[in-house]
């Protein structure tokens, strides 16, 4: 279904309870939006597969920039080519992270120079610098870091009709992809029109049209009304005419045959004096404004323009009654540029160069299709400039929404918001470089002397280069990648910025950007955005959502002919959806297709309502495509007020990945689509037979004989401190296919996303330590490890060449006792498995300082030391306050082993410390469901309150905190995860199809268990039961990555 849709193999191992069958169709690949946009720009696979490049991304961009021809036109560059030296990328992804480099590929282009006079061509491939390359799982590695490149929601370039209601005017907006905004506005008590160029001052709107060549009344009124003939002849028609045109505006100018001068003018109303005048001067027929005509505007608001013109006549022009096309250019060109001496011809190739000069404006594909599509022109003209045409219709039609003829836009349409991905970003940063290079060459061009110039000569690769770094470094849209878990992976790949260059800002967005509109539904997931500052700013994409060539987004449904659902599958964008009856996915349909209801539920532009069947066009593929990835992994959603769903997709991303993984008994069916996309688990790329397997390596030999090698990345750091570690999940012998998961990765469990545990959870008080959502946990969760998570921190020491000498790493420390050098090797550096408490020594290292004191003591304490003591002082890498752990690697990187390393830095060692968190006091739980709190104390277990047979209770939740939060959800999946247990069942309940009471309570019947899910406990100090029977169950603890450790925090003087 997808262009990159590696055909996923999973497993289903869930058993599927709720109110449909399965999910209809299988999901798309849910990085497509960063893999494909990429892809586009650098067209990496075309060329390895067919050797051509397509004519869009980089290679577009080259051609409109190319050729570069110098001033006096002797010289060409030209553009022929460009090649990717995939033999000559000098790090692949892993090296690149160990030695903090980028993973990226040399790009060359190919140039001829064409000597005009002789007809020479010189040709070269010049090397224009390394463009990052996108790993398969969506990420860039830059300075050895993972990055991500969030999606940039903006405006759409193109036309946008609005209405002010604080000053009460309609405006029009061209907005270009780049270049001058151009706006119009209708004066609702004046009822004149006006223009504004560049947000600059405004004027009438006939002075511009006179300036672009409409230069007298008879052209401008020709352009916006139609004519109709009214004849004088005879005595009859003179009487009807009198009463039809004193409501009239003349047409044409009226001017006498034998005379040049104009007895009355166009746009002029007419007196019954004047039709007398007209009949003296033996006039036959008179051309009146045609109000009525259905093409012709129906109001005077163009001729109450003219009256309004005020322009300057001079002494030979007299006669003079209307500005001339030079007044009005005049006019525009001391509004832009005030002050400036004008000359007329100058003064109208800048106008004209503002809207309709490729070099200066640039609709882009975006607009011109927007443009096309409101005004109902040719889909073949693709202009990326104005035209004529586009101005004048767009004036016509906002004097029609003035008239309330025509509709305003409303700007939160998803129809007039598109999002730029990774590849439009970059094209937008290279064009700005490639502008720059082409000035360089121009002006190389004029100092060379033709025989000797060189292609590479001409050409500067540095402005290039920057543009890139400087991109990928320090762009809003460039961001560290969120590794928590592999949730917080994925979904920052799929996320949506609206801030950001060319976007909004935070102070001044306001709350009609950021609320849900009804075209989200199926595109911008309305549950799933951040608390605080930047909510609605930044949004995730659905489940089943791709953006399409223009940037729009599109969401899938089944087509429905003649009252029957089709397989047949359509991509819909928000505007073509508009007219379309849609129904959703919980309509009732039998296995032909055929509704089972006579009157369905369905929408049509943000309206609801009752229709036929035959009357439906279309029908949505699955009940959680108006949802994201992390929010449909919560149960039992339609349970759950919104607010709470929203802090329960939020803190899923930052579950710390746990030692001992273990999936959900209640799940959602999407765990394992999740894991599988998060690229954290290994996928086997043939099928084959497992040869070998160990926790570090699994060999698959394929039927052709030949053993592929998957190794396994074993307690890696990610970007957030977690631990990265993957492991077999296949056996010596197993049958395997091309696609399947191999290996589980962080937080995953059997290929499913584990990013919790199931635990015994108890819904009651606690002598009031679980006040407030404070949780009471279990010893057992302690003392087992079940919540235990592995962080990894790492520790850098550089070695520099100083004024005084270079830096020296040694195990021979001045005034350092042995005792705090015995984990040192013989190099002095830590030893791999070494324990690590604060203040020990990880690198010892020595720096010259100057011999400036020359004390008596300082020279007898010289003579005896010799050297030593004289000329260094110990500068070693010692750990951190807090910090603790094992030593579980080294990493040593040498200018002298051939390493590229900053200036002035001749060694960089590398210390990565693991450390065990157990669970402890002041810890940050969640559940699923928004449901967090803080853990306020660890019991032994034998005072935990304990059920009949004696097993005791893992956590102690307080009921009060389900009531007033609304979120039911957790209860539901407490009791169905009850029922799992006891029956060895994991359960898929799909989003918004999910299990009914009476379904959960038939399972925990099954299982041998009340159907109420409540039990009598017995308090675990005393033995006595409690008064009322308690709700228990199992549910799906998180433990956040808000840590006490990284928390805690002392001062020794001052407040904090």
């Amino acid at each position: 279904m997808s262009l990159y849709n590696q055909n996923r193999v999973l497993r289903n191992n869930r058993v599927l309870i709720g109110k449909k069958k399965a999910n209809l169709i299988n999901l798309p690949e849910l990085i497509e939006i960063q893999l494909k946009s990429f892809e586009w720009f650098l067209q990496r696979q075309n060329l390895v597969e067919n050797g051509q490049l397509v004519n869009h991304g980089l290679h577009q961009l080259f051609q409109e920039i190319f050729p570069i021809k110098s001033h006096d036109e002797k010289m060409t560059l030209e553009y022929d080519k460009y090649i990717l030296c995939e033999d000559d990328i000098k790090f692949d992804e892993y090296t690149a992270k160990v030695k903090g480099q980028s993973y990226s590929i040399p790009l060359k282009v190919l140039i001829n120079l064409r000597v005009e006079d002789t007809g020479e061509i010189r040709q070269k491939d010049i090397y224009l610098g390394d463009i990052p390359l996108m790993t398969d799982r969506g990420t860039f590695i830059i300075n050895g870091a993972e990055r991500v490149v969030v999606s940039q929601i903006h405006r759409s370039p193109g036309v946008i009709f609005n209405f002010d209601e604080k000053v009460g005017m309609f405006s029009s907006r061209i907005i270009p992809y780049k270049g001058s905004w151009l706006e119009f506005e209708v004066d609702e008590k004046k009822k004149l029109v006006y223009v504004k160029i560049d947000r600059k001052k405004k004027l009438l709107v006939t002075f511009f049209l006179r300036a672009l060549g409409f230069d007298t009344r008879e052209k401008i009124i020709e352009l916006f009304y139609k004519e109709k003939t009214i004849k004088l002849s005879t005595k009859e028609e003179q009487e009807s005419a009198t009463r039809e045109i004193l409501t009239r505006d003349i047409y044409k100018n009226i001017s006498d045959s034998d005379r040049s001068d104009k007895i009355i003018q166009a746009g002029t109303k007419l007196s019954p004096l004047e039709i007398d005048k007209l009949v003296q001067e033996n006039i036959k027929e008179v051309k009146v404004i045609d109000f009525a005509n259905p093409q012709s505007l129906h109001n005077q608001i163009i001729i109450n323009c003219f009256e309004k013109e005020d322009f300057a006549v001079t002494k030979d022009e007299q006669f003079k009654d209307e500005p001339s096309k030079y007044d009005s250019i005049e006019k525009i060109h001391s509004i832009l540029k005030p002050g400036e001496p004008i000359t007329l011809d100058a003064a109208e190739k800048d106008i004209n160069s503002l809207f309709f000069s490729e070099k200066k404006y640039d609709l882009g594909a975006v607009g011109r299709y927007k443009i096309n599509k409101k005004f109902n022109f040719s889909m073949e003209i693709d202009d990326s400039v104005l035209r004529k045409d586009d101005i004048i219709s767009i004036i016509k039609y906002l004097i029609m929404v003035y008239d309330g003829e025509g509709t305003v836009d409303d700007i939160d349409h998803l129809g007039n918001r598109r999002i730029r991905s990774v590849g439009e970003l970059l094209i937008n940063q290279l064009k700005v470089a490639l502008i720059r290079v082409e000035r360089i060459a121009k002006e190389r061009m004029q100092l060379k002397d033709i025989e000797n110039a060189k292609p590479q000569d001409l050409i500067s690769v540095k402005p290039i280069s920057t543009a890139l770094m400087e991109f990928f470094s320090t762009s809003q849209l460039s961001q560290f990648m969120d590794q928590v878990n592999p949730l917080a992976e994925l979904t920052h790949k799929r996320r949506m910025n609206a801030l950001g260059p060319g976007g909004l800002s935070r102070d001044r967005a306001g709350f009609e950007v950021r609320d849900v509109h009804y075209t989200h539904y199926g595109r911008m997931c309305p549950i799933e955005t951040p608390e605080g500052s930047n909510i609605g700013l930044i949004v995730s994409l659905c489940n089943f959502t791709r953006v399409n060539d223009y940037g729009f987004l599109e969401t899938p449904y089944k087509k429905v002919i003649n009252g029957k659902v089709s397989e047949e599958m359509h991509y819909l964008s928000a505007m073509d959806e508009e007219r379309h009856f849609i129904a959703q996915a919980s309509a009732l349909v039998d296995d032909d297709g055929n509704f089972l209801e006579k009157q369905i539920s369905c929408r049509k532009s943000g309206d609801y309502t009752v229709k036929n069947p035959e009357e439906i066009d279309y029908i949505d593929v699955s009940p959680k495509q108006i949802i994201s990835v992390a929010t449909s992994l919560i149960p039992f959603l339609e349970h759950d007020d919104a607010n709470r769903a929203l802090m329960g997709s939020n803190m899923q991303r930052q579950a710390v990945p746990l030692l001992i993984t273990d999936a959900p008994y209640v799940g959602t069916g999407m765990e394992e689509i999740a894991a599988y996309d998060s690229g954290v688990c290994t996928i086997a790329k043939k099928s084959g037979k497992v040869s070998y397997v160990t926790s570090k390596e699994v060999r698959i030999l394929d039927a052709d004989g030949n053993e592929k090698k998957y190794p396994m990345l074993k307690n890696k750091r990610t970007n957030q401190d977690t631990c990265f570690n993957q492991k077999p999940t296949v056996n010596f012998g197993d049958e395997i296919l091309k696609g399947q998961a191999i290996a589980d990765g962080p937080a995953t469990d059997k290929g499913e996303l584990a990013l919790g545990k199931n635990v015994l959870v108890a819904y009651m008080p606690w002598n009031g330590y679980n006040y407030e959502d404070a949780i009471v946990l279990s010893e057992r969760l302690v003392k087992d490890d079940v919540f235990t998570s592995v962080h990894i921190k790492e520790y850098i020491c550089d070695v520099r060449e100083t004024k005084l000498g270079p830096e020296r790493i040694t195990r021979d420390i001045p005034n350092v006792s042995e005792f705090k050098l015995r984990n040192l090797d013989e190099d002095g550096i830590i030893r791999i498995g070494a324990s690590v408490k604060p203040d020990d020594i990880l690198v010892g290292k020595v720096t010259p300082k100057s011999d400036v004191e020359t004390t008596p003591e300082y020279r007898l304490l010289n003579s005896i030391f010799g050297e030593k003591a004289k000329d260094v002082k110990e500068s070693s890498l010692k750990a951190p306050h807090g910090a603790q752990g094992i030593v579980i690697d080294v990493q040593r990187l040498r200018r002298d082993s051939g390493e590229e390393l900053s200036p002035g830095v001749e060694e960089i060692v590398k210390v990565y410390v693991a450390n065990k968190r157990k669970i402890k006091v002041g810890d940050k739980m969640a559940g699923r469901h928004g449901n967090k709190g803080v853990v306020s104390i660890v019991l032994p277990i034998e005072d935990m309150p304990y059920m009949a047979d004696g097993t005791p209770i893992d956590i102690c939740l307080n009921p009060l905190g389900v009531p007033s939060r609304m979120n039911i959800g957790q209860i539901m999946e407490a009791q169905l995860g009850l029922a799992g247990k006891a029956l060895g069942v994991k359960f898929a309940t799909s989003v918004f199809e999910s299990a009914s009471v009476s379904q959960i309570q038939d399972k925990l019947e099954e299982a041998g268990l009340p159907r109420s899910a409540k039990m009598v406990l017995y308090d675990g100090r005393t033995g006595t039961p409690f008064v009322n029977p308690v709700g228990i169950g199992i549910t799906y603890m998180l433990k956040l990555s808000h840590l006490v450790d990284d928390k805690m925090h002392a001062r020794s003087t001052g407040p904090y």
